[in-house]
């Protein structure tokens, strides 16, 4: 009897202000759809990223929002339980302080169930904000080719937020400080059409890379083994092995050595560059462990103190311009500059599809038809498509007829896998095209470095010996003999 006093009088300081009662119906509308809907996605059983952002960004808010305003309506209305007429009714009479008591108990069992609430709420919207479908799936216009080429790479099973976002609460505020500004930049479609790297605003690489791997225990070379089908009638297999040295940044008392010998703790590597895309390097300094300093630069490239300069005063040298010139100390982003926002070039996409049989390799000439058919220029996606479909049936129709009325499901097949290779790496809609993106882990990022361009005042250079990264053992034959001998046949 006395719970049920207490409820109605709870229910009468709601009812006592306008505002707390529409703030008492919107919870009262609100809460069971959201509790409801919140547990579904606990169970896993909603996948829509925008059904989610329905949930945490419009619903929970909501909810705290008609909470506070029932707060605002009993502490701060017109007829608020803080007035003296209020308070002396209820204090100097003793029944009608056991119904206050019962009152703030209430209150105070309701709140504390309120704020387990918003806690799962709250907890539910943070790990949402966190997820991959969120980052990107979400703004799918901006995020469509990042997001399917992190889908294709080795990272495909780390969380963006993993090598994006660094641990703590700064880093937190600055990527939701970030968000709002590309959420903004998506809203007025201002955004960058193609996205630019973000070659200053990522965690320092170190930090995020060597969370997972660690260069000073790589040891000893690779075998690495490409495959390659010729444009010929056949599309012929073709192989390419070679040995890479990948050597090690020291390990256990060994030297550092090989391809990880850049980012070794006994060689730093400071360098120049003249871009924001880090292509154009006009000076390299050599710091080795003894101490001494070896300083190479481009012939036109005014050489300043600055570098030495910001040692002597323990500063680090990371993106800071100065005079125009960028400079920055080598890791591991100079070389895996896109470890996980892979695009494929265009034989690339073809070779791996064919060797999947995604695109069947039966068909006469496949890689020749599919490599003029995705290189060309499309103003969107499904203008591509259809080109790409409409081209491929008319060259068959043309030099065998009989596949397209025999054979015609194999050739669809491999139409369906063509456009793959161009819907998986080329994103018009945004300006994405083949190539948009430079890779460093190949010769384009070698090579910025080692051209024998840049040099030591005594004319010593940075070698363009390729062995000194890897040994070619086969190039593109048919069947390699050092395989034969590597599988004992």
């Amino acid at each position: 009897m006395r719970f049920r006093e207490a409820i109605i009088g709870f229910i009468q300081l709601i009812t006592r202000s306008k505002l707390s009662s529409f703030g008492a119906l919107i919870t009262t509308v609100v809460f069971p759809v959201l509790a409801f809907l919140v547990i579904l996605d606990i169970q896993g059983y909603i996948h829509n990223p925008y059904f989610k952002l329905f949930i945490y960004m419009f619903l929970g808010p909501a909810m705290i929002f008609g909470l506070i305003l029932v707060a605002v309506g009993i502490f701060f209305g017109k007829q608020s339980i803080f007035r003296y007429e209020y308070v002396k009714e209820y204090f100097s009479d003793p029944s009608r302080f056991q119904q206050a008591r019962q009152i703030i108990l209430l209150v105070v069992f309701l709140t504390v169930i309120n704020v387990i609430i918003i806690t799962l709420i709250s907890y539910g919207g943070y790990h949402y904000t966190e997820s991959v479908s969120f980052c990107g799936e979400l703004c799918h216009k901006v995020m469509k080719g990042e997001y399917t080429a992190y889908q294709n790479s080795p990272h495909s099973r780390v969380a963006c937020v993993e090598c994006h976002i660094g641990p703590g609460a700064s880093w937190w505020v600055k990527a939701k400080i970030s968000g709002l500004k590309e959420v903004w930049a998506y809203l007025t479609n201002s955004y960058p059409r193609p996205i630019p790297t973000p070659v200053k605003a990522l965690r320092p690489a170190r930090e995020t890379c060597e969370e997972c791997h660690r260069p000073e225990f790589f040891h000893g070379d690779k075998l690495k083994i490409k495959d390659k089908f010729l444009d010929d009638e056949h599309n012929t297999h073709v192989r390419s092995v070679m040995l890479l040295k990948v050597g090690t940044g020291g390990f256990r008392g060994m030297r550092a050595q090989g391809i990880h010998w850049h980012v070794s703790h006994d060689n730093k590597i400071i360098y120049r560059y003249a871009d924001e895309a880090r292509q154009q390097i006009t000076e390299v300094i050599l710091e080795k462990a003894d101490g001494s300093r070896m300083i190479f630069h481009s012939p036109d490239f005014e050489q300043s103190s600055s570098p030495q300069q910001e040692e002597q005063e323990g500063k680090e040298v990371r993106h800071r311009e100065e005079g125009g010139k960028h400079q920055r100390i080598m890791d591991c982003m100079d070389c895996h500059n896109r470890p996980t926002h892979i695009y494929l070039s265009p034989e690339e996409a073809i070779d791996q599809l064919m060797i999947t049989g995604e695109i069947p390799t039966e068909l006469p000439y496949i890689k020749k038809v599919a490599l003029e058919v995705i290189t060309p220029p499309y103003r969107t996606t499904q203008e591509a498509k259809d080109a790409i479909r409409t081209k491929i049936r008319a060259w068959y129709k043309e030099h065998y007829p009989n596949i397209v009325e025999e054979n015609n499901p194999l050739l669809e097949k491999a139409i369906h896998g063509v456009i793959t290779a161009y819907t998986e790496n080329v994103f018009p809609e945004i300006n994405i095209q083949w190539n948009t993106y430079v890779n460093f882990l190949s010769h384009d990022g070698c090579f910025r470095c080692h051209n024998e361009e840049l040099e030591t005042k005594a004319g010593e250079v940075i070698s363009q010996d390729c062995e000194l990264c890897h040994v070619i053992l086969a190039e593109d034959e048919k069947e390699p003999e050092i395989l034969k001998q590597l599988q004992c046949e």
